[in-house]
């Protein structure tokens, strides 16, 4: 057997147990169980490491750490009744798109918009949508701000995902905007953010925010991870004020 050979049946293998894991959560669909997910999966990181061979796409190029660390890692909401009731689903940050691919394979019947300041990876996204069928995926070259601001997406989305972006104040004044009133914000942290709770009690309460911060760990899925989906409500509409403009939300955070 190659070497070649041998990891990918490592990364096959991760893949198996993460998501064989996931099934075991109540709501999960049902194709997550399926070989026909896994590989979709399997070409997702195909396309993804060939592709970074010349444009800087991801740190993490071992296939099997590739497989936990975006793919397992990705699908960590799975379940969750904010992303179970969603329809519309924006991805802010989504580089070359995660966690938007893996979660829109999985959901054919949602819709989701994929964004990013970085023209390379968001062109990458749409073109492994393409590559791997997903009709059900748009992108979009913008900054967060400008989004946040254009009558075409504000308060449009059932829920925003945003992953290895910035700390709560900062990617909250990113997503509150773009979601509706009831909907939801999700964000992929450490555990060890739990810190930034109370930082974001400002930004919560300007722009339209719960009171409450959900956290929901995953160590179902990536038991030796320490991570959490920091989960914020949408309980009023948020001002015309926000979003400020491009780059002053990350120079003064609030």
């Amino acid at each position: 057997m190659s070497k070649d050979t041998k990891t990918n049946c490592a990364a096959r293998g991760a893949l198996k147990i993460g998501l064989n894991s996931l099934s075991q959560r109540s709501g999960v669909p049902a194709i997550a169980g399926t070989e026909a997910f896994a590989d979709v999966m399997m070409e997702l990181l195909r396309l993804t490491l060939d592709r970074n061979e010349t444009i800087n796409l991801t740190t993490i190029t071992e296939p099997e750490e590739f497989i936990r660390l975006q793919i397992i890692d990705s699908l960590a909401p799975v379940g969750l009744p904010e992303l179970e009731r969603a329809e519309k689903v924006v991805d802010v940050g989504s580089g070359a798109g995660f966690p938007g691919l893996p979660l829109a394979a999985l959901y054919p019947e949602k819709r989701f918009l994929l964004t990013d300041s970085l023209r390379k990876r968001i062109e990458f996204a749409g073109f492994a949508a393409a590559a791997l069928g997903l009709r059900n995926v748009d992108t979009l070259h913008s900054r967060a701000e400008k989004a946040g601001r254009d009558p075409a997406f504000r308060e449009y989305f059932d829920l925003a995902l945003c992953r290895a972006v910035g700390k709560l104040p900062l990617v909250l004044e990113y997503c509150l905007p773009l979601v509706k009133l009831g909907g939801a914000v999700i964000f992929y942290k450490t555990e060890s953010a739990r810190t930034e709770i109370e930082e974001s009690i400002l930004a919560r309460r300007l722009l339209g925010g719960s009171k409450e911060v959900k956290i929901e760990t995953y160590e179902d899925i990536l038991p030796e991870r320490k991570h959490a989906l920091f989960i914020v409500t949408k309980e009023h509409p948020t001002p015309e004020a926000w979003p400020r403009r491009e780059g002053i939300p990350s120079k003064t955070p609030l």
